[in-house]
């Protein structure tokens, strides 16, 4: 449990870099005249940062020691953050530095799992990958928390370039804190061909239910603070006693314990039940809270919490499922698909939800919001049922 702890750790100090620039969406927007599409692009370029470089970064933990492949890509995240605090003045800079702090987020995430899995035995995997992956709701929550707290006292640039401070010290401790190991079998497959992973049936539908997760997860992140504000907005100009961005950090707050109890819940009574039946509950919910805008505050944040944890609740069984169904000689390849393909579907989310935004009236219409969160959750609905149908 020591080492799942200390990998816990370093998983959240490594995400320190994720959610600064949602949490500031509304701030930025404002600031360089951004439309909700442009402000969805520079949103869904982390993704894209991270989809281009996971097959790469993962895939390699198969062939070298995955602590190299973690150390490097902190330095790549911190490196983007620190580009975004200097000198991101629009758009097209904004996207630029996102993609690079995406691309490393992917070298630190499924590799950091590749680490922690290879110093345990197979019969602590589920487990493990349960907790690892849980606490990237506690890495979101406090990246939301730091850089509002940052960005109130300093100004925004600050808050990315403290924030890059986390992920710097996460490479350290994974360097300092696991064995050094090397893959026992050498690896003939070339490196980015997926076709080997797809070939595992039972893998590879909880790879493509991960990308269904993400596109609702993701999505909503993304753009859930500028909800908030936009909510707030209703309420006639009267502040909510809590800002829109805490209400946003403890909503992730909730995702680690819901993602424990979903793959608890698929251990015991079976994935194959629990992770459609969670995908679509997320999915339903998620395709009404857009309605939920003119409540008064404390039904709006009570309800986003019960959203972020249906969001998260099938999180962890989904991964758990692809690690502990995959060859163990191309696990790093698994992990690597499992990821470009979650992450792939995290960046057209955000910007398909803006999308939908500008076409339907702007972000000051209530129903427009109704069918941005709509087109996020229509997903989740419908995919468990053609899963079930294949």
């Amino acid at each position: 449990m020591g080492l799942i702890a200390w990998m816990c750790a370093a998983h959240v100090a490594s995400m320190l870099c994720y959610a600064i620039y949602p949490t500031l969406l509304p701030q930025l927007q404002r600031e360089w005249g951004a439309s909700n599409s442009a402000a969805g692009l520079i949103s869904g370029m982390f993704f894209a940062g991270y989809m281009a470089a996971v097959p790469v970064l993962s895939g390699l933990t198969d062939r070298i020691d995955a602590r190299r492949v973690y150390y490097f890509s902190s330095l790549l995240c911190a490196l983007g953050c620190l580009g975004f605090a200097l000198f991101a003045e629009g758009v097209w800079s904004a996207s630029l530095f996102q993609a690079l702090t995406g691309a490393g987020i992917a070298g630190t995430y499924m590799p950091g799992l590749k680490a922690l899995t290879d110093s345990l035995g197979e019969r602590t995997h589920s487990r493990a990958v349960s907790f690892y992956t849980a606490v990237f709701g506690f890495g979101a929550g406090f990246s939301i928390l730091l850089t509002g707290a940052i960005a109130a006292a300093l100004g925004w640039r600050w808050a990315f370039a403290l924030c890059a401070l986390g992920p710097f010290a996460a490479g350290l401790m994974v360097l300092a804190g696991l064995p050094p190991r090397h893959p026992p079998v050498a690896v003939r497959r070339a490196l980015l061909d997926p076709r080997p992973v797809l070939r595992n049936r039972a893998a590879r539908g909880y790879i493509l239910g991960y990308a269904v997760h993400c596109w609702e997860l993701f999505g909503s992140r993304s753009w859930m603070v500028a909800f908030f504000v936009f909510s707030q907005g209703l309420a006639g100009g009267t502040p909510w006693p809590w800002s829109p961005v805490l209400i946003a950090a403890i909503a992730n707050l909730f995702g680690p314990g819901a993602s424990v109890l979903g793959n608890e819940l698929a251990m015991h009574y079976g994935r194959s039940r629990i992770v459609p039946l969670l995908m679509g509950c997320s999915g339903l919910f998620t395709c009404v809270f857009g309605l939920l805008s003119g409540l008064p505050w404390y039904a709006v944040a009570g309800l986003s919490f019960v959203m972020l944890s249906l969001h998260m609740g099938d999180s962890s069984a989904l991964t758990a499922g692809m690690v502990v169904n995959s060859d163990p000689a191309l696990r790093g390849a698994s992990m690597a698909l499992h990821s470009m393909l979650g992450f792939g579907a995290g960046f057209v989310a955000p910007l398909a939800f803006g999308a939908v935004l500008d076409a339907a009236g702007g972000n000051a219409n209530p129903h427009a919001w109704m069918l941005a969160y709509a087109s996020l959750g229509t997903l989740g609905v419908l995919t468990p049922l053609l899963l079930r149908l294949r």
